[in-house]
């Protein structure tokens, strides 16, 4: 009996193409927005906890203000203190214990530098970071090849430079950069190492990044004013919350805070922090949840009115099949599977679009494919329910018509 329904619904779509179209449309639309934007959350959490990951599980950094983790109304304003001025985060350094940790200070020199090398340029939107010896392992890069700082060339304010993977591709897609002089900021740089790809999603990787060392950075770029971050990473991640509470009594110290006064400064851990920005992301869901919910409404109504208006149409069919012995529960099965079927069209190709918008977000920041299963069985239950609610009035009227009136009809 089910097949039979189906086969009469089929035919009934046909006869109304167009308005089944339309409705299928509208019920795609709801679908899409719901299944894209939550498979381009999925995606996005992923890139998240992959991106902070590569900074370690162990790290934390200590900086004057508390990030900025907001999504419309929602998380929390930054807090700011006063400035980490470069002696006080030279003096952290120096009295936080290396047996225990690793300890480096940076900061962003600029976000739009122009690197040139003789007759090419990269775009100008090259980020400088001003760091130590210590960065490249508090900060988890990695080399591809040369070498890393040395404290010497801090301390000589050498004009040396560590590049991105994206500055190679640029400037030297066909000879070693390690050696060759580069140029920005009017100053010319020995090129001595070559910084491993991490990509550059939501801002995090180094491909579009300089090194260069932060004493030559100071005699650069105005530093007045400015404050510098402090990069530590435990030696060990289990002795983590030991050496967070060691630097939060280290800075305290270096800023001669009393024991009554709060800290001034912000520690942000890399787990917790991304922590934050996934739980920020449920307001984007709920907004998703919201459009999809509106549309699907004017859908389930565009439905009702289609079957009401197929039932009026085909009274006349409907009086026949009653009078040859078509039963009320038969006629009231055939009108709801007909309802069903429309949605489940219309749902199709809703998680198709919405599959194919989250995953082209997620070839825009560099994730992979990912088919969101629980998006799709969650869109089609919705569908299930729209076709049920929405098609039930017209299915009961339908069933409820007296054969002799409906043979009479028109």
């Amino acid at each position: 009996m089910f097949f039979e329904y189906l086969k009469i619904a089929l035919q009934s779509i046909k006869t109304q193409l167009l308005r089944t179209i339309l409705t299928s449309l509208i019920i795609a639309i709801g679908i899409t927005a719901l299944v894209g934007i939550l498979t381009a959350i999925d995606v996005i959490k992923l890139s998240l906890t992959g991106q902070f990951a590569l900074l370690g599980a162990n790290t934390f950094t200590i900086q004057n203000r508390s990030p900025n983790i907001r999504i419309g109304r929602g998380g929390e304003k930054p807090k700011y203190y006063p400035n980490i001025s470069y002696y006080e985060a030279l003096n952290f350094k120096d009295k936080m214990p290396s047996e225990k940790a690793k300890t480096s200070v940076s900061f962003m020199a600029t976000g739009v530098a122009e690197v040139k090398y003789e007759n090419k340029a990269t775009n100008p939107n090259i980020a400088v970071m001003a760091v130590d010896e210590n960065y490249l392992l508090t900060g988890g890069y990695e080399l591809e090849d040369g070498r890393n700082f040395t404290k010497n060339d801090i301390d000589q304010s050498d004009a040396t430079v560590l590049i991105g993977q994206e500055i190679v591709r640029n400037l030297f897609p066909k000879e070693n950069p390690v050696g060759k002089v580069i140029q920005f900021a009017g100053t010319r740089f020995r090129v001595i190492g070559t910084l491993a790809e991490k990509g550059n999603s939501f801002g995090f990787g180094g491909d579009k990044s300089v090194l260069i060392p932060i004493s030559k950075a100071r005699s650069l770029y105005a530093t007045q004013g400015r404050s510098f971050a402090v990069n530590v990473m435990a030696n060990e991640s289990l002795n983590l919350e030991e050496v967070v509470s060691e630097a939060t009594a280290t800075m305290r110290a270096v800023r001669k805070l009393k024991p009554k006064l709060e800290d001034n400064f912000a520690i942000i851990r890399s787990d917790n922090l991304s922590e934050s920005l996934i739980g920020n992301l449920k307001y984007v869901s709920l907004a998703a949840i919201v459009i999809a919910s509106v549309t699907l409404l004017g859908a389930a109504i565009a439905l009702m009115n289609i079957m009401l208006v197929s039932v009026t149409e085909r009274t006349r069919e409907i009086g026949i099949r009653k009078a040859v012995g078509a039963q009320s529960r038969a006629i009231l099965s055939q009108f709801l599977t007909e309802a069903i079927v429309i949605c489940l069209i219309g749902g199709l190709g809703g998680i198709i679009f919405g599959i194919a918008i989250g995953n082209a977000v997620s070839a825009g920041i560099g994730g992979s494919f990912i088919i969101p299963w629980t998006w799709m069985l969650l869109s089609a239950v919705l569908c299930l329910a729209v076709g049920l609610i929405s098609g039930f009035y017209p299915a009961l009227k339908a069933s409820r018509l007296d054969p002799i009136e409906s043979l009479r009809y028109e």
